[in-house]
């Protein structure tokens, strides 16, 4: 599952929602080199759709929820849905599946 946002909207977005959240770094992801797929609304139909991303995690996380979701920031988009208007997306963890060895020889 992916939250469409940019950086600043969506730190934002999720800290105006009426649920706990909680900010943190994991420094065992920065850099790392992943996939997040999820799903997301087709505008202008609203319909769903899958949406996939490939791109470099932060190490910047939301916990959001109760139990709390986490929610990893993906930077550095090399795949992304047609017409995606951001440089970067939140991804839910279970979403994530990182890329082995990516670009190391």
């Amino acid at each position: 599952m992916s939250r469409h946002t940019g950086l600043a909207e969506g730190i934002g977005a999720v800290a105006r929602e009426a649920v706990p959240v909680r900010h943190g770094f994991d420094d065992a992801v920065v850099g790392k080199r992943a996939e997040c797929d999820g799903g997301g609304l087709f505008a202008p139909m609203g319909l769903p759709r899958r949406e996939e991303f490939t791109g470099t995690l932060t190490g910047e996380y939301v916990d959001h929820g109760e139990p709390p979701w986490r929610w990893y920031l993906m930077v550095d988009l090399s795949r992304k849905p047609d017409g995606y208007p951001y440089e970067s997306v939140w991804c839910e963890s279970e979403s994530l599946f990182f890329i082995e060895n990516a670009g190391l020889t």
